[in-house]
């Protein structure tokens, strides 16, 4: 053999530093924004849409941010760290995502809607309901499905691995049928 020939078992060793995986952490209950705090603690990339609420106490008018889907946070953890994640008490578990191309496009386009400060409700991703994309207002390039085809009011915005979605009015002018 000669020196500059690459040795057989310096190849698999390359799958061990692959990129860390997407999860759907299922946190405790009302610990989502903890949990995303750790996560910034430990440099975890991840994702907590938040949306605005108000709730009136009397007089006074309290506003503040609430997760668009409670009890879940988005995060791209190594394996090696999931153990130190789980010490804190605020994960029940973490759940893997089978299509990351697709969860990945979907958490943008959450992402986006969250951005543009529209009004938003979660609503369950119904099975039926054509493809659109929406072509105008903030949301241009968005993919989403209409909520009933017989009478629309909106679009829901999937998040295939929740098994739910986010309704967003929209209106029709501004809908193209996907093929």
């Amino acid at each position: 053999m000669t020196p500059s020939a690459p040795e057989p078992a310096a190849g698999p060793a390359t799958p061990a530093a692959a990129a860390p995986a997407w999860f759907v952490c299922h946190t405790k209950p009302r610990c989502e924004k903890k949990f995303a705090d750790l996560l910034v603690r430990e440099t975890c990339p991840h994702s907590l849409p938040l949306v605005a609420s108000e709730r009136r106490y009397g007089n006074r008018i309290r506003r503040f941010t609430k997760p668009l889907f409670p009890g879940y946070v988005f995060t791209q953890v190594d394996p090696t760290r999931r153990n130190r994640l789980y010490q804190q008490d605020l994960v029940v578990r973490f759940l893997p995502v089978p299509d990351e191309a697709a969860f990945l496009r979907q958490l943008a386009a959450v992402e986006s809607l969250v951005a543009a400060g529209l009004e938003a409700t979660l609503h369950p991703l119904l099975k039926h309901g054509a493809r659109v994309r929406i072509v105008g207002g903030p949301l241009r390039g968005v993919e989403g499905m209409v909520e009933n085809p017989h009478s629309p009011k909106g679009v829901v915005i999937a998040m295939d691995v929740l098994q739910q979605g986010v309704l967003v009015a929209v209106p029709l002018a501004d809908i193209k049928l996907l093929p």
